[in-house]
């Protein structure tokens, strides 16, 4: 009896197969659909199954979350305790972690960045095979950044990492598309809006993938520019957008030669280079620590308060895009409620010194602040 992965085993062949042109858009179209609705469902299976539920339970904390994600037995037990001083057991052989076990990182005097390691993600993760469904409710409920972690030895499973979370629905490195698809009940067909150049052929996705989805009553707005792809994803409505990047550990255990094409052919893969480390050396873990700073978008706001002096000691560590209302939101909902007007010192946000600012003023790296409220 045929299984499900079999079936999108045949559907892929198939896209594969086809030649895309104007003629064979809207099949090709119809076909990704459908693997899309396969996978989402077998995702769904996998997540509800053995006790239901998304996986482990995780309280985030801290200005930031980093998932940890890699195959069994590549270092992510010996990089947290090496990232966070936390005690994951770490040994030679694989699924050594079988739990989520948070570290905190703090980096760049005052940003606390929590990590999780988690359980060795293995192919058919997102299929719910190993640990997957409980790895994959992680990564979709938690992770404000992604550490694909490879080693010297299976670098290129980084693609099967890439696959499996693609196949649980989520993107990485990706915006999320500006599409907005709003179901109306009654009559009235579908009606389309678009802003700028979509790229995309209303009549790509008329017939063979609103029908089939039964989309037949909507509003459909679509701004920018997209791809049937991103339109497969708006219908489904359940994709999680998250940024990643890639490092490659135990690079101590080769040499330079197999190293410099290891790091060749992730850069080719990817399109950026990974970060080369040791976890158990600690070679370039600090390099690592900053680039999981910069990739989570982090900035530093020093805090003034009223005639008083700024505080340059213990900044408050605040993501990007970061406007003087998410400052105050951080410190207070009061802050919020009872604003009247900021005060920007020193800063390459303003032009002069205690220049007034409203709460949509955009803050950056280096400003110093006095929120000023009513009584």
């Amino acid at each position: 009896m045929a299984t499900i992965e079999d079936e999108i085993k045949l559907i892929e062949d198939e896209i594969r197969n086809t030649k895309y042109n104007k003629a064979t858009s809207g099949h090709i179209g119809k076909l990704k659909a459908k693997v899309a609705r396969l996978k989402d469902d077998a995702v769904s299976r996998a997540m509800a199954s053995s006790g239901g539920g998304e996986g482990y339970s995780v309280k985030k904390s801290g200005d930031g979350t980093v998932v940890l994600v890699g195959f069994p037995s590549v270092g992510k037990s010996t990089l947290l305790n090496k990232l966070t001083n936390t005690e994951s057991a770490s040994a030679s052989y694989a699924f050594t972690t079988l739990t989520v076990v948070p570290g905190s990182m703090e980096h760049k005097g005052g940003a606390n960045i929590q990590i999780l390691d988690i359980p060795g993600l293995i192919a058919g993760a997102a299929m719910g095979k190993g640990r997957g469904k409980e790895v994959i409710g992680v990564v979709r409920g938690g992770a404000d950044l992604i550490l694909l972690l490879g080693d010297v030895y299976n670098e290129k499973h980084i693609n099967v990492l890439i696959r499996e979370l693609y196949d649980a629905g989520i993107r990485l490195n990706k915006e999320k598309p500006d599409i907005t698809i709003s179901k109306r009940g009654g009559y009235g067909g579908l009606r389309f809006n678009t802003v700028g150049n979509t790229g995309l052929d209303i009549d790509d996705i008329r017939p063979p993938l609103l029908a089939d989805n039964k989309i037949v009553n909507a509003d459909i707005l679509i701004r920018g520019e997209v791809t049937q792809d991103d339109f497969i994803d708006a219908m489904f409505g359940n994709r999680v957008y998250v940024p990643a990047f890639f490092a490659v550990n135990k690079v101590d255990l080769v040499d330079k030669e197999t190293l410099a094409q290891i790091d060749e052919d992730v850069t080719e893969r990817f399109g950026r280079p990974p970060i080369l480390l040791s976890a158990v050396s600690g070679y370039n873990v600090e390099t690592l620590k900053d680039e999981i700073f910069d990739q989570l978008g982090f900035i530093r706001i020093y805090m003034k308060p009223v005639g008083g002096k700024a505080d340059l000691e213990e900044p408050l560590i605040i993501r990007e895009p970061a406007t003087v209302e998410a400052v105050c939101t951080k410190l207070h909902r009061d802050f919020v409620e009872k604003f009247r007007y900021a005060k920007v010192w020193g800063g390459p946000s303003v032009k002069h010194d205690a220049q007034r600012v409203g709460l949509s003023h955009r803050l950056i790296d280096g400003d110093i602040l006095t929120v000023v409220t009513r009584a």
